[in-house]
């Protein structure tokens, strides 16, 4: 996405909801919107977070699926694109081609620790679809595909340190690996608890069809 200069922690803070922006320290007391559950800035402690309208409504939740996913405008615009043209719940239709993304897969892999980071990964080219290496995040993968880390890769110290952590990695349901090993399969489309999220993808949908 067009780089973000705004602090993670303040995207949050401004949501009012967690967006998982930080990888691990997102899941600890240190997290900001447990010590600071409120708007950012010198007043933020003291208002009360604004009355929306709709559009308002309707406008924060499309921000927050655009952080969250950490892509631009213009590529949230061409996802509800794509998912109108398609036949079904645009809403749902739209979400599992964000899950879908190169990046998000790998971060639901547990191989980073934040989808920053995994867009990273993958724009760096440690990332292999069906034995072909793949630096593009927004990459589509499909049923039946298989991810791996390049050749040689095992051996950088940022995947030797997830070794542990991917032995309790709880994977959604459209995703398969074995414990403890870099090799994926996309087994499915996320579907159901897959796409739980901080977000109304309804009122999405609403936002664009005005």
């Amino acid at each position: 996405m067009a780089r973000t200069l705004d602090a993670k922690c303040r995207i949050c803070r401004r949501a009012g909801t967690k967006l998982f922006l930080r990888g691990e320290r997102c899941f600890t007391p240190k997290c900001a919107i447990v010590r600071r559950n409120y708007p950012p800035g010198v007043q933020g402690a003291k208002k009360a977070r604004p009355r929306l309208t709709t559009f308002g409504i309707q406008l924060r939740d499309k921000q927050k699926c655009r952080q969250l996913y950490r892509i631009s405008e213009t590529q949230m615009e061409n996802y509800f694109s794509k998912a109108l043209s398609q036949k079904g719940d645009t809403g749902v239709l739209m979400q599992q081609l964000l899950e879908e993304r190169l990046d998000n897969t790998v971060y639901r892999l547990g191989w980073a620790r934040s989808r920053d980071e995994a867009r990273q990964i993958v724009g760096h080219g440690f990332i292999r679809v069906n034995n072909k290496k793949v630096s593009i995040p927004s990459y589509q993968v499909k049923v039946g595909d298989s991810i791996s880390l390049t050749q040689g890769s095992e051996q950088n110290k940022h995947f030797t340190d997830l070794i542990p952590a991917l032995e309790q990695q709880k994977l959604p349901s459209w995703l398969t690996a074995s414990k403890g090993v870099f090799e994926g399969k996309i087994v499915g489309v996320p579907q159901g608890d897959d796409l739980l999220s901080p977000f109304d993808m309804k009122l999405i949908v609403e936002f664009y069809s005005r």
